[in-house]
């Protein structure tokens, strides 16, 4: 059956950093607010006073109240920042094509995004779609916020098909051209934007992008918050309609064909687990996995490590997981038998996310092994990710959790097999990698009208 409704996709005035008030971007911009940690969090802060981060993630005080809070502070701060001209809108709709170049591995590799406005479309339309699971106190207090300051501060990340490779045509577009915003993270990843106003590529991107349906890769918290502000205010303003901002969200668009992208995987760790439990866990799992231990010493760690790593890696496609407890010296390496996902849950299961490691993580171990309930699973306080080994066993050596659960990236093709079912994969089942800056660009929501 052919698909009437589709992807709106428009350029729109974004409120940038004025480069007169601000040298260097690499001062005031951050990675998403939802992987910075708490010490980051003070970084960012004293490293410059207009940094985004006092827009998105401010820091709490024990004094804080109902009207003055972060989320107060947020929205006063940027009023104070446009009144300043330290940010500034700007005059023409555009189009923002943003460029990172980062190494990876032995490669240096680069990937394009497009930020713009698109219409906020409910889940069951199908036109825009989620791929995993959210929390809900993140949802809250993202809406709490959004309520406060009636602006997107970053774009969702999304994903879209690009049979007709409008890549080409994007990056054709400003070939040669000076790129309007030009610097280096703290990470050492080169960042560049562009503005695209050209009223003619503009109007061919929101054509192209009519028969599209986007993926949402990273931000499902923020898209689902855009979706309950827009009710909120439907509810609560009488002159809210169908013109109004609210009824868009900034994205950035980024191609599945894009060979930048690369998607990393998200690590479990996991507090309130003593050994003993993990112990036991790891007996009842014998039913359903075959267990490869990997003990070591202080001596010969890093040969073990690496040892671990390899078998990891080579495991991919058989649906491998480590585990690494605190305390504990050994490593091991859970190999799922054949049939087990499709003998336990193959009635309750499609068969694409019975295949992810993410689900059987969740599923087998998660809920069958370790019997943990729905408001464990959903309690945020107890989970961490790590996007790489080194951070995830060093979370567990430190102490700051009991448990890591190591996995192989989920693939592309897994992402959009399952989007394209209308199934959700489990919380943070995926890691694109790089993350996309915060306070590039902003999306003002409110009625100017």
């Amino acid at each position: 059956m052919e698909r009437t409704n589709h992807a709106t996709v428009l350029p729109f005035k974004g409120i940038l950093y004025n480069p007169a008030k601000i040298a260097d971007s690499a001062d005031v911009t951050t990675p998403p607010y939802d992987v910075i940690s708490s010490e980051e969090q003070v970084a960012f802060h004293e490293r410059h006073p207009n940094n985004i981060i006092r827009l998105i993630l401010g820091l709490a005080t024990p004094a804080d109240t109902a009207k003055d809070n972060p989320h107060t502070r947020s929205a006063a701060f940027y009023r104070q920042w446009v009144a300043e001209d330290v940010l500034r809108q700007d005059d023409q709709p555009a189009l923002y094509l943003k460029a990172i170049t980062y190494p990876h591995g032995q490669a240096t590799i680069t990937r394009y995004g497009l930020i713009a406005r698109v219409g906020i479309e409910a889940f069951e339309k199908r036109i825009i779609l989620p791929h995993e699971k959210t929390f809900s106190k993140v949802r809250s207090e993202r809406l709490d916020l959004l309520k406060a300051t009636h602006c997107n501060y970053c774009p969702i990340f999304s994903l879209y098909p690009d049979e007709g490779n409008l890549l080409r045509t994007l990056e054709a577009a400003v070939d040669k051209s000076r790129a309007d915003v030009d610097f280096t993270d703290e990470n050492g990843h080169h960042h560049q934007l562009w503005r695209i106003l050209d009223p003619a590529i503009q109007a061919q991107v929101t054509h192209a992008m009519q028969d599209k349906r986007l993926f949402i890769a990273d931000g499902h918290h923020r898209y689902e918050t855009a979706l309950n502000f827009k009710k909120h205010l439907e509810a609560t303003d009488p002159a809210f309609n169908d013109r109004h901002p609210a009824n868009y969200v900034m994205m950035y668009l980024c191609s599945m064909s894009d060979p930048g992208l690369i998607i990393l995987p998200a690590h479990r760790l996991v507090r309130g687990l003593p050994p003993e439990e993990i112990q036991r866990a790891l007996e009842r799992a014998r039913t359903w996995f075959d267990i490869s231990d990997y003990p070591y010493t202080a001596e010969n760690r890093k040969t073990v490590e690496q040892q671990f790593w390899n078998d990891l890696a080579s495991g991919a496609e058989g649906h491998v997981i480590g585990v690494y407890a605190h305390g504990t010296p050994v490593f091991h390496i859970l190999t799922l038998k054949t049939g087990v996902m499709a003998e336990l849950f193959g009635a309750e299961l499609d068969a694409a996310l019975q295949e992810l490691d993410v689900t059987i993580l969740t599923r087998l171990i998660f809920m069958n092994i370790l019997e943990f309930d729905q408001a464990r699973l959903d309690d945020a306080s107890r989970f961490g990710y790590a996007s790489t080994g080194d951070k995830a066993l060093a979370a567990i050596d430190s102490g700051a959790f009991d448990a890591a659960f190591i996995l192989n990236p989920t693939r592309i093709e897994q992402v959009q097999k399952v989007a394209q079912k209308g199934l959700v994969m489990p919380r943070k089942s995926t890691y694109f990698y790089p993350k996309v800056r915060s306070g590039l660009v902003m999306n003002s929501l409110v009625d100017e009208s």
